[in-house]
This record gives C-alpha cells, structure tokens and sequence, in this order.
C-alpha cells in the first residue's frame, strides 16, 4: 500500500506500544515522549521522592508503591505533524497477557534495552511475540550516561539473540561520566547532551560529515578519534537502514541516548515518525479491513475495571481498524448483535481523560460501559466481522482463592469475573464443590489480584494453592465432549464465558485423555473471537 493511499487524517497516525524488561526505563521513556508531545509540563520521575513521583502513566495504587507499570494504558499526543498513539504496555518480569495482547493493536513496538545489561529475558520474550505478528522493531539502547557495555557488543547481542539485522541510527559517543552525545548517522549531525537541565531538549550541531572541523570544538581530540574509526568500522560491518526491510521486521533501527537526561529520545520520536509505519490492515475472520475504508470498524482489545474507584465502570479500549469515528455514532456490537451508541468516548493523556470527538483508525479510544463490552468484541457499522489474533493464553500458575469473610463470598464472585472479563486473570468455577480457582501467567498477578480486590471491592481474600498445575480448553465433537465431562467431573470445571476447561495435575492427565477420547483436543490457546 502507497503512502499516498491513505487520508492525510489516517496517514499521519503511528501507534505503537514500548516494550522492554523491568528497569531498562520504560516509564522514563514514555514520560519523555509525553513531554516533547507537549502532553506534559515536567516528567515525573519513578525512583523521586513524594510528588515529583507521580509518574503519569502509572495510575495504579500498587503501580505508585512498587514503581512499576502493572496495567496498560493508553496515551494519544501530537508531535510534529504526527499523532502518536502510545499504548503502555505492563513491563514487570510477572505481568500477565495483557502485554501479549496490547501488542495486537499496534502498528510497531519500541525495543528499549539497558546499555550495560543488554538483551534481557523478557525482553526476548517480547520480541518473539512481535516475531509472530511481523511487527516492525525500533530499537531504544538505554542510560548510556551509564557505565555501558562496547556498542559493538550490544548490537552484536541483539543480531544473535534476536536474529534481526541491527542498523545505528546514531552512535554513541563515550558512554558513562564521558559520555557526552551522539552522532546522528541518517542525518549527519552531532547531538549533545546536556547534563545540567534534565528536562530540557538537546542541542543539534549541523554537520558536514565526520571530517568537519567544528567537530573538534564539542568532542575530546581522543573520543573523536575513536568515533571516526568505530563509525568507519559500522559502516563497513553493519547493514545500512532499509525502510523496507524495517516494515518486514527483518531490520531494526537502533538509537542510544539516555531518557532520564532526555537525551536521544528526540531523535527516536523522529524516527518513529519519518520510518515508522502508518496504520495497518487488521485480519479479520471473514476478510482483512483497510484503513481507509469508509465505514468504521474497531476491535476491543483490553478492558480496564474502577479506573475511577468511586465510579464502578469499565473502560473498553478499542483500536479503530477503519474509518473516521464521530461521537454519538451507533455501532453494531457484533457479539451481542446489538446496536451500541457510543456517546462518551475518552482519549487518554495518561490518567487524564478527555471526550473524544473524532477518531481515525488507527487511534485508541476508550469507551466506558457497564460490562457489555469484553476483550475481542467488534464494533461495526452492521458489517459481521470477527478479528482474528486476540490470543488467550492457557494460566500457568493456579491458586483456589477465598474471601476470608464467608458473608461475602457472593461479592466475590462478582469481583472476580470483573477481572475474567478485563483479561487480569482467569477464573474458572469447577463442576464439583464451591469456590474459585483463579489461573495467572506470572505470579506477581495474585498479589495485584488480592490488592485489586480489597481496594476496589472491600473484600480481603486469600490465596491458597491449588492442586491443580495448569488448565486446557476442551474442543471437540459434543458426544465425546460430553462423555468426557461425565467421567471426569473431578478435572472439570468452566470459565468466565461457559467454555468447558480440564484441570490437570500432571501432564499425564492430558495424555491420558488425548489416549482415550480421539477426536478430543485439549488446547493451550482460545481465540478471543467472540
């Protein structure tokens, strides 16, 4: 598809979502973005003290006492001629799906690395997830105001963990307390960091090329030296940036900088801007949905219970595929096959939120509703569509959970298939006694789940383990299904949408059922496809 295709509205659109291990500086990262979008007045700092902490994409309770970002969100800001969507994704090493699914409804994902840590595990993780979908990687190396590792190394980490060919965008010029820049290879201009003002935009010095005198002026005789043979050395030994190759998610551009000093995060922006991709056809079961058709489409992909605790809503996040959405639109809940009209539609700036007039696709917007809405719905102009690739994943962790007050056992049912139906957990009610077991991905879930839980509902619960290790879906021919439950009450059980789950214990129960019911599969993935 030709750039020239899509309306100026649509064209100008990026929307991506920034991934990266814990501490490589995430939230720093997306701070800055929001301050040179001009979102923000001054970056808040995660690790500051008191109210300079109050980072604005961490929202929270539990986010504001770790320092971590534990759900994602969703912040739209202008820069330059470009409207950038960023959409948060949870950076802690026990988030859940979340992440996983975030990254379905962007364009291109932000790689951010730790200059002296490199390649990290969930970081690789990540990036498989991007693998998978093609999505186009731009690369982030980290705190080079830090004691770093050899930039050769890094790139050369990432070439060899990541498989993917590693372009410099810019190259560093020292790294730690000589650190003091970075040479801007696509643009041939030198970047200076300042270290005084922290908030402040780095100078850009105009450069004719490395042989230029005034070089001399801002770079020791002995970094410089350095710099003309390690670039010489880049340019022989590593590809240069191909657009095309970038779009595939065969190549990723790699700038380094360091986002606490706002140095490099310019640069980056530009680049997200000048080579990232425009929004992207969405895959549907039925067909895949251009952009630039006229009529509007949108997939929810998260959904976000007591974002306002004294108000009990959701908010539906909902990535627009086609068209242009005005307030007070009806759409066609496709699931439900009920018209939806949808009159106070939200655009984030972080926690702050703001009716949405218009949207393009491409765009996130949120839409608040009392639970009609649920991860994977469509939103149409009449058409049936089910967008494909909305992944729910099999829990590996599983834990029976109790309010430790009987009296309120009924509220926590109701508590608990909130979460089911926001995506933080699954939950799943066995055929044979009373109580909940509750599946996660990473075990951080059940602090933020029991922490949810008292917050939001007033009900102190507990966490008990489970005899159970992990849950499949069962799908197959009816009878067999059927026969299958009969004998087996002990392992079943049904989740938040009816669907029948086998709990197992080992994975001999799985192969014992494989063995005796043919025709009877067990799976660790369900389509969120409603």
């Amino acid at each position: 598809m030709t750039q020239n295709a899509l309306p100026p509205e649509i064209a100008r659109r990026r929307t991506f979502a920034i991934i990266a291990h814990p501490d490589a500086g995430k939230t720093t990262l997306t701070e800055k973005f929001l301050l040179f979008g001009g979102a923000i007045q001054m970056a808040g700092q995660v690790r500051a003290k008191g109210e300079a902490r109050r980072t604005r994409s961490d929202f929270m309770k539990l986010e504001q006492d770790r320092g971590i970002s534990v759900s994602a969100s969703a912040m739209s800001f202008d820069f330059k001629e470009f409207r950038f969507n960023l959409v948060d994704t949870p950076g802690h090493s026990d988030f859940s799906e979340d992440t996983y699914r975030t990254l379905t409804a962007v364009d291109t994902a932000v790689m951010v690395i730790d200059g002296a840590k490199g390649v990290e595990s969930q970081t690789r993780k990540l990036f498989e997830v991007c693998r998978l979908r093609d999505l186009p990687i731009v690369t982030f190396c980290n705190k080079m105001d830090r004691e770093a590792r050899d930039t050769f190394e890094i790139i050369d980490e990432i070439q060899e963990n990541l498989a993917i060919d590693v372009s410099p965008a810019s190259w560093p010029i020292g790294s730690g307390r000589e650190f003091v820049g970075c040479y801007d290879l696509l643009n041939d201009r030198l970047e200076l960091m300042d270290r005084a003002d922290r908030n402040r935009v780095a100078e850009s010095i105009e450069i004719k090329g490395l042989d230029d005198p005034k070089l001399a002026e801002h770079i020791p005789a002995e970094q410089l030296a350095k710099l003309r043979e390690e670039i010489e050395m880049a340019r022989e030994l590593l590809p240069a940036f191909d657009r095309d190759r970038f779009l595939e998610g065969s190549m990723t551009p790699i700038w380094f900088g360091s986002a606490i000093n706002s140095f490099g995060v310019k640069e980056l922006m530009d680049g997200i801007g000048t080579y990232g991709p425009e929004p992207q056809p969405q895959p549907a079961a039925e067909r895949v949905v251009r952009p630039d058709e006229k009529a509007v489409t949108g997939f929810v992909f998260k959904v976000q219970a007591n974002m306002d605790p004294k108000h009990r809503d959701r908010v539906a996040f909902v990535r627009l595929a086609s068209g242009h959405f005005e307030r007070g639109m009806k759409l066609l809940h496709v699931r439900t096959k009920k018209p939806m009209a949808v009159s106070n539609p939200v655009l984030f700036l972080a926690a702050d939120r703001e009716l949405a007039e218009e949207a393009w696709a491409g765009d996130i917007i949120g839409i608040p509703n009392h639970g009609q809405l649920r991860i994977g719905d469509a939103l149409t102009e009449g058409e049936t569509l089910r967008f494909t690739g909305i992944p729910s994943f099999a829990p590996e962790l599983l834990q029976s959970v109790r309010a430790t007050d009987p009296m309120k056992a009924k509220h926590l049912e109701k508590a608990l298939m909130q979460f089911a139906e926001e995506g933080a957990a699954k939950v799943f009610k066995p055929a044979i006694g009373s109580g909940f077991i509750v599946g996660v991905v990473g075990a951080l879930q059940f602090d933020v789940l029991a922490s949810r839980i008292e917050i939001e509902y007033g009900i102190p619960v507990r966490f008990e383990p489970s005899q159970f290790t992990s849950a499949r879906w069962v799908q197959g021919p009816k009878d067999l299904v059927e026969k299958l439950v009969n004998v087996n009450k002990q392992h079943i059980a049904t989740d938040n949408d009816g669907d029948t789950v086998f709990l197992t214990r080992l994975q001999w129960d799985i192969d014992r059922v494989l063995r005796d019911y043919e025709g009877v599969k067990l799976s660790a993935t369900k389509e969120m496809m409603q």
